[in-house]
């Protein structure tokens, strides 16, 4: 790797600046978004007894999410950055009708405390990712590999419900997570430094950036609260 890489110049760092504090502001403003939907989601009884009183309404959030997830990735380069933020926005609405029902699991106490452990976590791990020295690509190719088979392991436990693999995979996925922070900051630090621009492709490269940590953040705070969360029955 050259030393572009290492010590851009001015004009390259003031943009690598500007893309992260895009990054930042823009998967703040979608975590806020999942949490208010949430939060609004779960005191409403009748917006949760349609969605998830049937089969077809929970599979049919799930196929959305994940057709949303697809078609951003996939489209993003070709459409106006108005319409992949409000895909973004969407995703993230999306997420919190998702997430509503750990209202009614856990305790507000215990999900405040896997939210600000899951904060304070991105927080040191992309400060990490942003700051390191090292080749982190040999690292991101294992914490992919190793998603790969929590995907796996996931769907093959929803038709065994083992007790066991359930906290297998529940502490897996809290090292692959955080291991994804530190890598997918060290990633973007890469493409930002190489791109080097503030532009509309800059800003769509910045958003997806957002995107990515975003979902290492919902992720990571999911397999937390199982481990620390506390049942309100």
């Amino acid at each position: 790797m050259d030393n572009h890489s290492y010590a851009p110049s001015y004009d390259t760092s003031s943009a690598v600046s500007s893309l992260f504090k895009s990054v930042y502001l823009q998967m703040a403003a979608a975590l806020a978004i999942t949490g208010l939907t949430a939060w609004v989601v779960a005191n409403n009884e009748q917006i949760l007894y349609t969605i998830f009183s049937s089969s077809f309404g929970v599979w049919g959030l799930f196929i959305a999410q994940i057709v949303l997830v697809l078609w951003l990735s996939a489209r993003v380069w070709k459409m106006s950055m108005f319409s992949a933020t409000i895909l973004f926005v969407l995703y993230s609405v999306l997420t919190g009708v998702s997430l509503s029902v750990i209202f009614l699991l856990y305790t507000q106490a215990s999900i405040a405390s896997a939210f600000f452990t899951t904060a304070g976590t991105f927080l040191a791990m992309s400060l990490i990712g942003y700051t390191s020295k090292f080749d982190l690509s040999k690292v991101g190719n294992v914490l992919f590999m190793l998603l790969i088979g929590l995907v796996i392991a996931t769907v093959v436990n929803i038709f065994m419900k083992s007790e066991g693999l359930y906290w297998i995979i529940t502490y897996a996925g809290v090292v692959i997570f955080t291991g994804l922070m530190a890598y997918d900051t060290y990633k973007l630090r890469q493409i930002f430094t190489q791109y080097g621009q503030v532009d509309e492709m800059g800003q769509k490269l910045a958003l997806m950036g957002a995107f990515s940590l975003y979902l290492d953040f919902i992720n990571l705070f999911i397999y937390l609260l199982r481990i620390f969360g506390s049942s309100r029955d």
